[in-house]
């Protein structure tokens, strides 16, 4: 039997078997929704409106009746994940359940490289074949890259299957492409040799973000970022491979739409600068262990299972063909090396791009996300290990929090004696809700000012009405009042205080573990450097003051951006640094946080904030 669901304000109708779950049905009516967690009810923003048959669907979870309110279910608000459909019905999708674009962070820390680039271009005019000179074309191709002291010796069947009539139509003047003087990717007709291009590519569990670079100049010619297309799976890594396990077909969906997602890129960044995705001969990608494994289409289910074992550990060659990917089909794909399970070649990429491999200084990198990994060290020695922060520094599981786009609180201060709030938000319109760094400042600025202490409970402010009790009984802190400067409330309650302490409390222990491993002290630290798109928007000294990071002066702190790109372009510029890349795998010593005798005692500690 199949029932009939008509989702709004999109005027779609599908046709369901009865008991369908309505995450599902709007998912595969190609509507995204926002969902943290993936469908499994524990973030509570897939948020719809049942507008017409209340009586064909099945009554509000207990999961739905924790979070929402009251309110919401008597007006109809469900969790799409927790409604099964009985029979016809009309469903509205509000605004704010959708994934909305978010600001994406591109821009990384500047390092100049030298072009040393494996791909090499080569304009080669030969003489035509007579009776008297009957040496085949591709000896005498060969021969002549030989006098310019070039010796491949693999040439792809497809080239060789064109060569003789490219070397005829191009009047015996060609160009050939050359990998890692070895290999010949392609053979073209005249002298294309300024038209040599490589694609560096960030993929992140909440963004892509790609580089278009000249090879022969190392300069970039176009950047281009999206969401990650596998979000509608769920936002932690964790919830995708739980996806991604169930059968293998799930494993290869997953992989189609990050491949999906970087073609679309790839077709962004040459249609800026009209240029030929044929000439993209090679493509650098970085990312963390899950992304890395889902990409390549790897079953992931172990990187879940102690003790969280990836299936590859060093770095990855395929031809561009064999993932589908628009460049070239002979293009090189080299996945840089991983570091273990939970630190991928995202944070492998970050050490080479801030230079931490070569300091003689002891510094501290972070790589905030829902999984940030922490490193300490320097030339002699580094550290490494990932923190479960959780998505909290995203808006999940906070009452008003959203990701970083247009309409999320960036920046607030708390006035002492009035504890007037003045903000700012992204895009500078009408506030939404809080981003991550929005809520670590309300957070610091409320325990600066008295509205909460140490251990982040609420202290009663008397002939105050920005705090008050809610409808739960709950105390809350209202940073936006309705009619104010927004249509409605924009809170921060006792329960996402909790959440950050929680997020909070995981980071600094990694911290503190990594640094008694090193036998450090804070003030050893001679550099901070904060990765990520958060990293680049939150104030480190709102940071300090809720204990994040430790106390070290802060204009050693340093915001590096997408750190991961900069050294995912690095590496496809230079073959010198690609081999660094092995070198660093290697080197890091990992620690896994959860096994660790003293990660317990340090996290009960971190839960407090401290001044």
């Amino acid at each position: 039997m199949t029932i009939c669901v008509v989702i709004q304000p999109f005027e779609l109708r599908m046709r369901v078997r009865k008991g369908s779950i309505f995450y599902k049905v709007i998912q595969d009516a190609g509507v995204q929704l926002s969902s943290i967690c993936g469908g499994q009810g524990r973030c509570g923003k897939c948020h719809v409106v049942i507008t017409k048959g209340q009586g064909s669907i099945n009554k509000p979870t207990k999961v739905e009746l924790e979070q929402l309110s009251v309110q919401e279910v008597t007006h109809g608000v469900r969790l799409a994940c927790q409604v099964k459909v009985q029979g016809n019905v009309e469903v509205y999708v509000p605004r704010e359940s959708l994934v909305t674009q978010i600001r994406l962070q591109t821009e990384g820390i500047e390092t100049k490289v030298k072009p040393l680039p494996y791909v090499k271009k080569f304009y080669v005019k030969l003489r035509r074949p007579t009776l008297q000179s009957l040496e085949p074309d591709l000896e005498r191709l060969l021969k002549s890259m030989a006098r310019q002291g070039v010796h491949p010796h693999i040439i792809p069947v497809e080239v060789l299957r064109s060569l003789p009539e490219t070397l005829r139509a191009a009047n015996w003047k060609i160009t050939v492409t050359v990998w890692s003087n070895r290999e010949i990717l392609d053979v073209e007709g005249g002298d294309t040799r300024n038209a040599c291009y490589g694609l560096a590519v960030d993929v992140g569990t909440t963004k892509i973000a790609s580089y278009l670079v000249n090879l022969s100049t190392g300069e970039n010619v176009a950047v281009s970022s999206m969401i990650n297309p596998q979000v509608s799976y769920g936002e932690d890594v964790i919830t995708r491979i739980t996806y991604a396990v169930k059968d293998e077909k799930e494993t290869w969906e997953l992989q189609r739409k990050v491949v999906d997602g970087v073609n679309h890129l790839i077709a962004e960044c040459c249609s800026k600068h009209e240029v030929d995705r044929r000439h993209i001969y090679e493509v650098t990608v970085v990312g963390n262990t899950a992304m890395h494994h889902l990409f390549l289409g790897i079953y992931p289910k172990y990187l879940a299972l102690s003790p969280y074992v990836p299936a590859i550990k060093g770095s990855v060659n395929l031809k561009a063909k064999e993932l589908d990917l628009d460049v070239n089909p002979n293009a090189n794909i080299h996945f840089l090396p991983v570091v273990a399970g939970f630190v991928g070649s995202d944070c492998v990429a970050d050490i080479l791009a801030t230079g931490l491999f070569k300091e003689k200084n002891l510094s501290l990198l972070l790589d905030i996300g829902t999984n940030t990994e922490v490193v300490v060290g320097n030339k002699e020695s580094l550290v490494a290990c990932s923190c479960a922060s959780g998505p909290a520094f995203e808006g999940a599981h906070i009452k008003h929090g959203m990701r970083a786009s247009s309409g999320a609180i960036e920046s607030v201060k708390i006035e002492p004696r009035t504890l007037n709030v003045s903000f700012r938000t992204i895009g500078n319109v009408e506030p939404k809700g809080l981003c991550g760094s929005g809520i670590v400042d309300v957070i610091a600025e409320m325990l600066k000012v008295g509205i909460i202490d140490e251990k982040g409970a609420f202290i009663h402010k008397a002939g105050s009405s920005r705090v008050r009790i809610n409808e739960n009984g709950e105390r809350e802190f209202v940073v936006v009042q309705a009619g104010e400067k927004g249509s409605k409330d924009i809170v921060v309650t006792q329960k996402d205080i909790r959440q950050i302490q929680l997020a909070k409390a995981a980071i600094r222990s990694g911290i503190s573990i990594l640094m008694h491993e090193m036998d450090i002290r804070p003030e050893q630290i001679k550099r901070v450097y904060i990765a990520g798109a958060f990293g680049t928007y939150i104030n480190p000294a709102s940071a300090r003051v809720i204990g994040m990071i430790p106390p070290v002066p802060l204009n050693i702190v340093r915001s590096v951006g997408n750190a991961a790109g900069t050294g995912a372009k690095i590496a496809l510029i230079s073959g010198k640094a690609r081999k660094t890349c092995e070198k660093i795998s290697e080197c890091v010593k990992y620690i896994e946080l959860a096994a660790h005798p003293n990660f317990h005692s340090f996290f009960m500690e971190y839960l407090n904030f401290r001044l």
